[in-house]
């Protein structure tokens, strides 16, 4: 009766804001957490003998040296493959292949393996998708050029169809990296984010897809975090898989789309804008209307 009566004292408007809530309310809905649920995360910082938060607090490098040499391993493992591919590929003028870094490299680069890629288009696909799950994999900056590549190369369609595979599988491969270290640093990096991810998760275990989905279509929290955090609350595989591949549609149909106008674009920044953002969380209220349905029933 009390956890019945305790729901009904939230309304489905509040469901909704709690979900896109601004960044400066991370701290105080982090601290719904209890001290054993922050102690499970690693997240305290006020105990003494805590080595973990005495670690974090000191502001030192979070991960042992056994976590370092497996994040080092994988990280040389997947380079090595990379490298192996590259080689393997025609010869080309190399110095030319390079990760853009803004519009102009971006635009450079089109122009410089637009007849390659339509040479060798086995082969360009391969080296690209490869490069695209290597920088997902390791967070690194500039896989929105990568989509914006995608678009002005191969078009829509096959285009949309190239990023949401790499970008899933990507992802996933970053899920996998920090379920194996990836806790101290998300402890490190960002410990009230987590705590409000985590507390939000566990108020929405029944009808977890649907948030992850909001998430994922909306720019409510990074994608970076949410590859990151989301095995260190406990988000099962198959629903983080699920929500990646189809959450992350709307905005990659976006960005290979504005590849198509690659010479129109003058800064990155012009992708989102005030309409395409309406668009988006419009999209991502659809896909948690079913959680507020149900939890409107319950309060009738």
């Amino acid at each position: 009766m009390k956890n019945r009566l305790s729901r009904s004292s939230s309304s489905p408007a509040s469901l909704l804001l709690s979900m896109a809530a601004p960044r400066s309310l991370v701290v105080d809905t982090g601290r719904l957490l209890t001290r054993d649920e922050e102690k499970n995360l690693g997240l305290s910082s006020g105990g003494e003998d805590s080595p973990s938060g005495k670690r974090y607090k000191e502001g030192k490098f979070p991960l042992s040296r056994w976590e370092f040499a497996a994040a080092l391993g994988v990280f040389l493992v997947f380079s090595i493959g990379l490298f192996s591919i590259y080689l393997t590929m025609p010869a080309a003028e190399y110095g030319k292949l390079k990760l853009p870094r803004s519009l102009s490299d971006l635009r450079m680069l089109k122009d410089d393996i637009g007849t390659y890629a339509k040479v060798y288009p086995a082969k360009f696909i391969l080296g690209y998708c490869s490069t695209y799950i290597f920088m997902q994999t390791f967070m690194i900056p500039g896989t929105i050029f990568m989509s914006l590549l995608a678009g002005s190369l191969f078009g829509v369609f096959k285009g949309l169809f190239l990023v949401v595979f790499n970008a899933t599988a990507g992802a996933s491969s970053c899920f996998f990296l920090s379920k194996l270290i990836g806790r101290p640093i998300v402890s490190w990096l960002w410990p009230e984010k987590l705590r409000f991810f985590q507390a939000e998760i566990a108020k929405r275990r029944d009808k977890l897809l649907n948030y992850m989905l909001f998430l994922r279509i909306t720019p409510t929290l990074p994608n970076l975090f949410i590859n990151l955090a989301s095995p260190i609350v406990d988000i099962p595989f198959h629903i983080f898989f699920s929500a990646t591949l189809v959450g992350l549609i709307p905005a990659a149909y976006i960005t290979v789309k504005a590849g198509l106008a690659l010479g129109e674009l003058k800064s990155v920044k012009d992708l989102y804008d005030l309409k395409t953002l309406s668009v988006l969380f419009l999209i991502g209220f659809i896909s948690i209307l079913p959680t507020i349905l149900k939890r409107k029933k319950i309060y009738e």
